[in-house]
């Protein structure tokens, strides 16, 4: 259930570190409505989600806030695939969150990403980053999947999604994916550091999938697609189910994907940084 909001105490204020990792993507934040080649963060409620009374009526209900915060993307292209991108010495995030706790400035900051391999001429890497600096309660759903094993992930591992803008035709194959569990689907593969925690997903391990997202590669600019993540309850006591967050893909350019080297070389270059990235010719 969630908490109620006491209105004397505000909520804290934005870290630092997670500040940095939202402006500092070469994927831009842009406005939820009207926003081209970026991402954006939908409200939670757009989602449905199983209710607490889900497997008495079957009924679902707004998702409300999210577990977590959307604190950026990186839309990535590399001669291979990339794995366990949080791990990288290079990604932006996660040296963002070391600079932080080695300087003092995060206690409990944590990452959880989900890293979408997508081989089509190129290998593309759509990465969803998530953060908090608050602990994740011990006994949460959240804190099972992330402390569980790969049996239990693979069971549990579920997006949401919807296309809100699009042609009549994408919106009609993606409908069948519209609520899945992953990995009954594709081949997932999961990493678990210190403070970090990452879903890596092969779009391409099955062909069905594969096809769709080739269709979504190609209208890429002509779409608006929101997608939810959640650890779905299976168990009363599990309900209701909770987002762990949310994210809104903008008329994506293809083209616009930051080239990624197979194996980081010093001196680093940021992954997906607007820094390290040359600028576009107009």
């Amino acid at each position: 259930m969630k908490s109620p909001v006491d209105d004397n105490n505000p909520k804290p204020a934005i870290a630092e570190w997670i500040t940095e990792t939202t402006n500092g993507g070469s994927a831009r934040q842009v406005d939820l409505h009207a926003g081209i080649n970026g991402w954006a963060s939908p409200p939670g409620d757009g989602f449905s989600v199983r209710s607490a009374d889900y497997f008495t009526n079957k009924q679902k209900c707004p998702g409300g806030d999210y577990l977590l915060s959307l604190a950026g993307v990186d839309w990535l292209k590399s001669s291979t695939r990339l794995d366990n991108i949080l791990s990288r010495p290079d990604n932006r995030v996660a040296h963002a969150l070391r600079k932080a706790k080695s300087l003092g400035l995060s206690q409990n900051g944590f990452i959880f990403a989900v890293n979408f391999h997508i081989p089509v001429k190129e290998n593309h890497h759509s990465v969803h980053y998530f953060v908090t600096e608050e602990p994740i309660p011990s006994d949460s759903l959240l804190r099972r999947f992330i402390d569980g094993d790969d049996s239990f992930r693979n069971e549990r591992f579920k997006i949401v999604s919807q296309v809100v803008k699009g042609p009549w035709i994408v919106k009609a194959a993606a409908g069948q994916f519209g609520a899945f569990l992953v990995a009954k689907t594709v081949k997932c593969t999961y990493h678990k550091g210190l403070n970090y925690f990452e879903v890596d997903v092969d779009t391409g391990s099955w062909p069905i999938l594969a096809a769709l997202v080739r269709l979504l590669f190609g209208y890429a600019r002509s779409l608006i697609i929101d997608i939810g993540y959640v650890v779905e309850a299976q168990e009363e006591d599990e309900l209701p189910e909770r987002l762990i967050g949310g994210i809104r893909l903008c008329h994506m350019e293809v083209s616009s994907a930051f080239v990624v080297e197979p194996e980081p070389l010093k001196p680093y270059r940021m992954m997906g940084s607007l820094e390290a990235k040359p600028p576009r010719r107009h």
